[in-house]
């Protein structure tokens, strides 16, 4: 099976934790972060602030934020099929930080 690669080129931050997210072949997703925003790695991202100090790698053509955490550009593009599933992923991610992670909206 053939795994598709595509890039980000662009994003607009919509409202908290939510993105509008433009790819390389002219589609666009909006996504909505929150339900994600646990672990060690994604739940920093809890923070407004330090959410929306998202930017595009150059070298990746993805998202990333000043902490490292970043997401596979593919499964951005193809958030309707794939977003459920990482959804799923963060329920089991520990959080160190405790048990209040942002409710998805």
């Amino acid at each position: 099976m053939q795994h598709s690669i595509h890039r980000v080129t662009a994003f607009e931050i919509i409202e908290p934790f939510v993105l509008d997210v433009r790819f390389d072949d002219g589609t666009q997703q909006r996504i909505d972060f929150r339900s994600l925003l646990r672990g060690e790695l994604y739940g920093p991202l809890r923070d407004a602030e330090v959410f929306e100090r998202v930017e595009i790698d150059p070298e990746a053509h993805t998202l990333v934020w000043p902490n490292g955490a970043d997401f596979d550009p593919t499964i951005l593009h193809d958030w309707p099929d794939a977003g459920p599933r990482m959804v799923e992923l963060a329920r089991r991610w520990a959080d160190p930080q405790g048990p209040g992670a942002l409710s998805p909206g």
